[in-house]
């Protein structure tokens, strides 16, 4: 059979989490709901941000810009399945799947490099307290968006690069509801070793690179926090990482787990389910978690929802 690359002659098929069409209606009605709160949550979140005065702090800096990378997160795959659902199609183009491929990787990425910079965030303010703000600046934080935004880019455009080189059949069936970059390359015809390589390598360095700063910059705290003589200041300093440790341990074990089942030889189900926590349902759970285990971002709400109240 004739092969095609990229003159985007080939279509691919997204086989999603079902083929029932019974199943379909409930799996649109699902996943509208969640994608609808992931927006809703995440964007109140960056509105009660903005509008308190007492939260333009580098924590609260880093956790708006969290909150807009899972409502971009989750726009990257979401829609796209739901309109499949609606259209009672499953295909996407040459163009669309790598496009949707680059914007997974920066955006996945971009987390991973916000959590971590959150871990050192604090770090400075229970290690280093009073060199804190001059250490954690604007300066700084504009910095590290910055770097964090260049990093994701170009670690995106390279996986995409290089699977512009790639050569696909025609009608290929991924067995995901998204264009998700190792199961594309198990589907190209042609030599893959390079991509795998700059695979392994990214991961590596920018998952488990990054992983590993966030677990040391947790021994710090921990290691400070004992040198502590009352209690009550030990939990005191440590309850703000308490949002910050759940969801990290949320996004690195659904984040793991989602590329191991799609790297290994799994049933597509498992791969597909396993995708499904780690690109929609971690970015729905993180305004969650943060909001209702900080009075300063529950009260910061309350303000918010009282003056869009006073405007009705």
């Amino acid at each position: 059979m004739e092969s095609e690359n990229q003159t985007g002659l080939a279509e691919f098929l997204l086989l999603g989490l079902s083929e029932n069409p019974e199943l379909q209606p409930l799996l649109f009605g699902m996943f509208l709901t969640l994608y609808l709160i992931t927006v809703a949550g995440n964007l109140l979140i960056i509105l009660a941000i903005s509008s308190d005065s007492h939260l333009h702090t580098p924590m609260y800096f880093f956790l708006s810009n969290l909150s807009f990378t899972d409502i971009c997160f989750s726009t990257t795959t979401v829609p796209k399945m739901l309109v499949n659902i609606q259209t009672q199609s499953k295909s996407i183009s040459y163009t669309g799947c790598l496009t949707q491929i680059c914007f997974v990787l920066v955006f996945a990425c971009l987390e991973n490099c916000l959590l971590a910079a959150m871990a050192y965030d604090r770090y400075v303010a229970i290690c280093h307290p009073l060199r804190y703000t001059i250490i954690v600046n604007p300066h700084l934080c504009g910095l590290l968006i910055l770097l964090s935004l260049v990093i994701s880019i170009v670690s995106a455009l390279l996986h995409s690069l290089m699977v512009l080189h790639l050569s696909f059949l025609i009608d290929l069936e991924i067995p995901q509801f998204f264009c998700e970059l190792p199961q594309v390359l198990k589907l190209a015809c042609s030599d893959t070793l390079f991509n795998n390589i700059l695979q392994y390598f990214m991961t590596s360095i920018l998952g488990g690179g990054l992983f590993l700063g966030i677990i040391f910059s947790y021994m710090q705290i921990v290691s400070s926090l004992l040198k502590m003589p009352s209690i009550g200041g030990m939990y005191k300093a440590f309850s703000p990482c308490g949002s910050h440790l759940s969801v990290v341990s949320l996004f690195y074990g659904t984040g793991f787990g989602a590329y191991l089942s799609s790297a290994a030889t799994l049933p597509s189900r498992k791969s597909a389910i396993a995708s499904v926590m780690y690109t929609v349902v971690t970015p729905m759970l993180n305004p969650f978690i943060y909001s209702l285990r900080n009075k300063d971002i529950m009260g910061a709400l309350r303000k918010l929802i009282s003056r869009i109240s006073s405007f009705h």
